[in-house]
C-alpha cells in the first residue's frame, strides 16, 4: 500500500515539475517578447514585468516534490557519510521531519492565502488576472510536497532498524 502511495506521489512530482518547465518556457518567450518590444520596436509592454513575477510564485514550487524524489536536495555529505547506518538512518529521519513540518507550515500558509484570495476577488494591478489563480499552483505543489514528504517518512520508517554501526 505504501509502495502504490508512494509511486502515484511521485507520477504526480514528475506532472508538477512538469507544468512548471512549463511555466518557465512561457516566461522566458513572454521576457524575450517584452525585450523585442522595449528595444526594437521601441514600445515597451507594462505586462511584461508583472506576468512574469505572478508566475514565479507556481513556478518556483512545482518542483519540489520531483527535486526530493530525485535527491536533488543540498547536503552536507561529510557529516553524513561520516556517520554509520543507524546515524544516517537518523539523520534522515531528522531531515524529513523538518522538511514535513516546514512544507506543512508552507502548504498551510498558501492553502490560506489561496482561499482568501478567491474570496476577496483580488486581482493582478495591470492585467487584472485573478490572484487566487496564481496561488493554486502553489499551494497544489506545497500540498503534494508535504504529503511526499510524510509518505517518504513513513516508508523510511517502515524499514528495518540497521543493527550495527560500521
Amino acid at each position: 500500500m505504501l509502495a502504490t502511495l508512494l509511486r502515484h506521489a511521485e507520477r504526480v512530482a514528475i506532472l508538477l515539475a512538469g507544468a512548471g518547465a512549463a511555466i518557465v518556457v512561457v516566461q522566458m518567450l513572454w521576457i524575450s517578447y517584452g525585450v523585442f518590444m522595449r528595444y526594437v520596436v521601441g514600445r515597451p509592454d507594462g505586462t511584461v514585468t508583472e506576468a512574469t513575477a505572478l508566475l514565479l510564485f507556481p513556478a518556483a514550487f512545482l518542483g519540489l516534490a520531483f527535486a526530493l524524489k530525485e535527491d536533488a536536495y543540498p547536503k552536507v555529505l561529510f557529516l553524513r557519510d561520516a556517520l554509520g547506518p543507524r546515524g544516517r538512518r537518523s539523520l534522515d529521519l531528522l531531515n524529513l521531519v523538518l522538511m514535513s513540518i516546514v512544507g506543512g507550515f508552507f502548504a498551510i500558509a498558501s492553502i490560506d492565502a489561496t482561499l482568501r484570495a478567491f474570496d476577496s476577488g483580488a486581482a493582478s494591478e495591470i492585467l487584472l488576472w485573478p490572484r487566487w489563480m496564481f496561488w493554486t499552483p502553489g499551494a497544489l505543489a506545497l500540498t503534494v510536497f508535504t504529503l511526499y514528504v510524510m509518505l517518504r517518512l513513513a516508508a523510511l520508517l517502515a524499514e528495518p532498524r540497521p543493527d550495527t554501526e560500521h
